[in-house]
C-alpha cells in the first residue's frame, strides 16, 4: 500500500519534533554536569552572620583559604551580621541559586526556627546544606568557691538547694542558655537564668563569684581554666575534647546529653544538586589539612565534615530537639 506524501510528511514533522526534544531534554540534563565539572568559574561571596572577629570569622578565613587554593577563585568573605545570624542567612536564601553565594551558619541555624516567630526564611524549605565544617567544644564552668566539681556534685547540689544556683548566658535564646535549660530538664533540677548581653560581662560575674555557673566556648574558657580562675565541671559535647581529655563530657553521667556547637555551610535550595556535592566534597576535602585540623584545635575546635543529605538531616534533627527545649523553657526572643 502506498503512502500518501502529505501523511508521509505529517509523520516525518511529528519524528523530528520529537528527535528535537530528546535533544533538548539531553541538553538540559548534560548542563548540571557541565557546571559541576567547571564550577566556580569566577568568584564565590561566602556570607558570614557575624561581625570580623571571633571563631566563626576564623573558620570561614581558614575554609576560605582552601577552597580558593584548590579552586584558584577568590572566596570573597562578606559580613552580615545582625538579627542572631537571621540577617546573614536570610542573604543567602535569597540569593541567585548558582553556587556562587555561600553561607556559613552555627547552631542558632537551628534554635531560630523556634525561638523567633517572624523568620524572614523557611530554613528547612529555603536552604540546603552543604556540610558541617566544624564541632566547637562547649565547657560548662564554675565559679571556684561552688561547692561542686562535676556533674553529679553539682546535680546533687542543685536538688538539695532548688532556685537557689544561678547560671550566666550572653542572651536569652542563645546556645548557651538553652544548654543550660536543656540540662536542667534532663536532670531535674531547678538553676536560675541570668541573661547578660554579650559573654564578657556574663564570665566577669561568674569570675568574682557572683553567678555560679557558665557554659561557654572552650576555646574563650582555656585560659581561665588553666589558671584556676574558674573550674571545669564538664564538656557538654558528646565525647572528650582531644588535648583536654581530663574534662568529663555531661552525657557520662547524663546518657544522651548533647550540646555542642556546630559549623557549617549552607546556599540557597534551589542549588542544582550536583554543585552542592561538588562543594560538600571540596570542602571535606579542605578538612583534611592539616594544618587546618592543627590550628581548628588549638582553639577547641573539631573539623567535622559530612555530605549534604547528613547536614540536611542533622538541621531537621537539631531543630525538632531544640523545639522542645524551648517550650519547656517558655522562652522568647520576639
Amino acid at each position: 500500500m502506498k503512502t500518501r506524501p502529505g501523511y508521509r510528511n505529517c509523520i516525518n514533522g511529528i519524528l523530528n519534533a520529537a528527535f528535537a526534544l530528546t535533544l533538548a531534554l539531553l541538553g538540559l540534563l548534560a548542563v548540571p554536569a557541565a557546571n559541576a565539572q567547571t564550577y566556580p568559574t569566577k568568584p564565590v561571596r561566602m556570607i558570614v552572620p557575624f561581625p570580623p572577629g571571633g571563631a566563626t570569622d576564623i573558620i570561614a578565613r581558614l575554609l576560605s583559604q582552601k577552597l580558593h587554593e584548590m579552586w584558584g577563585q577568590p572566596v570573597v568573605l562578606e559580613y552580615k551580621p545582625g538579627g542572631g545570624t537571621v540577617i546573614g542567612t536570610d542573604a543567602v536564601a535569597k540569593a541567585a541559586p548558582d553556587g556562587y553565594t555561600v553561607g556559613v551558619v552555627i547552631s542558632a541555624h537551628f534554635i531560630n526556627p523556634s525561638m523567633l516567630s517572624n523568620m524572614p526564611f523557611d530554613t528547612v524549605k529555603d536552604l540546603s546544606g552543604v556540610s558541617t565544617v566544624a564541632i566547637s567544644h562547649i565547657v560548662l564552668v564554675a565559679t571556684p568557691s561552688l561547692q561542686a566539681n562535676n556533674i553529679s556534685e553539682l546535680i546533687a547540689l542543685a536538688k538539695k538547694n532548688p532556685g537557689k544556683l544561678t547560671y550566666a548566658s550572653p542572651g536569652t535564646g542563645t546556645s548557651a542558655h538553652l544548654a543550660v535549660e536543656l540540662l536542667k530538664t534532663m536532670a531535674g533540677i531547678d538553676i536560675v537564668h541570668i541573661p547578660y548581653k554579650g559573654a564578657s560581662a556574663a564570665f566577669a560575674d561568674v569570675l568574682s563569684g557572683r553567678v555560679s555557673l557558665q557554659i561557654d566556648p572552650l576555646q574563650s574558657s582555656m585560659s581561665n581554666i588553666k589558671s584556676g580562675k574558674v573550674k571545669a565541671l564538664a564538656i557538654t559535647s558528646p565525647h572528650r575534647a582531644a588535648g583536654f581529655d581530663d574534662i568529663p563530657t555531661v552525657a557520662e553521667t547524663i546518657p544522651g546529653f548533647s550540646m555542642q556547637s556546630v559549623s557549617g555551610v549552607v546556599v540557597a535550595s534551589a542549588t542544582p544538586r550536583d554543585i552542592v556535592h561538588k562543594l560538600s566534597a571540596d570542602i571535606n576535602k579542605a578538612l583534611q589539612s592539616p594544618d587546618l585540623i592543627e590550628r581548628m584545635r588549638q582553639m577547641g575546635m573539631e573539623p567535622s565534615g559530612d555530605t549534604p543529605e547528613e547536614f540536611d538531616a542533622m538541621v531537621r534533627s537539631e531543630i525538632d530537639k531544640w523545639a522542645k527545649v524551648v517550650k519547656a523553657s517558655g522562652a522568647k526572643v520576639d
